[in-house]
């Protein structure tokens, strides 16, 4: 909290882990989703073993920790180790870029490797709605937005039906997707 502007509010350390306490407690399946990530993830790295997990395959390969994706594509992580985190429990351990920009040894855990997991799930969303849209003239995006040119007959309807197309290694998900028009240039709504 205090990373995300927590002390802006004037609430006290107790206070504001109390506020983090009570989201965890209403949110109990994100939670589980967190542990079960870096319990597969850290058996996959210890044994070099396949784990699976809410759809996810972990796997160690020449030199990589691999989590295979929904949709197929693989998140990687370099030379994966296990170390000892600041509050001395295990953790993943992996070579990365730093805060400073150079090749460094870095630490992640389950709510880091879901925050990537989302992340790429989201990235592939995308680029189906892409593919799905490929007859338009897509001329830009933004994070989960698609910037589009076109006549002005075609539907805003009809597009964002195209975007909420849902590909079949995501059976179930319930996309929807809002557009607006803009006439000379990109604007947010």
């Amino acid at each position: 909290m205090t990373a995300m502007g927590g002390s802006d509010l004037n609430l006290s350390d107790a206070e504001l882990k109390q506020i983090v306490d009570d989201w965890r407690a209403a949110s109990p399946n994100i939670v589980r989703l967190w542990w079960d990530t870096d319990r597969a993830a850290k058996k996959a790295v210890k044994e070099k073993c396949v784990t699976e997990t809410h759809g996810l395959t972990f796997s160690c390969e020449s030199g990589f920790l691999f989590i295979t994706l929904p949709s197929g594509r693989r998140l990687a992580y370099v030379k994966p180790k296990i170390g000892e985190n600041k509050f001395g429990g295990e953790a993943i351990t992996y070579e990365g870029t730093g805060t400073a920009k150079k090749w460094e040894r870095l630490e992640t855990y389950g709510p880091k490797l879901v925050e990537n997991i989302v992340q790429g799930i989201a990235r592939d969303l995308l680029v189906h709605s892409m593919q799905t849209l490929s007859e338009y003239k897509i001329t830009g995006h933004v994070h989960d937005e698609l910037i589009i040119e076109c006549e002005k007959n075609k539907s805003v309807s009809g597009i964002c039906d195209g975007m909420a197309l849902t590909p079949e290694w995501a059976e179930g998900l319930m996309l929807r997707a809002d557009g607006y028009e803009c006439k000379k240039f990109y604007m947010k709504d």
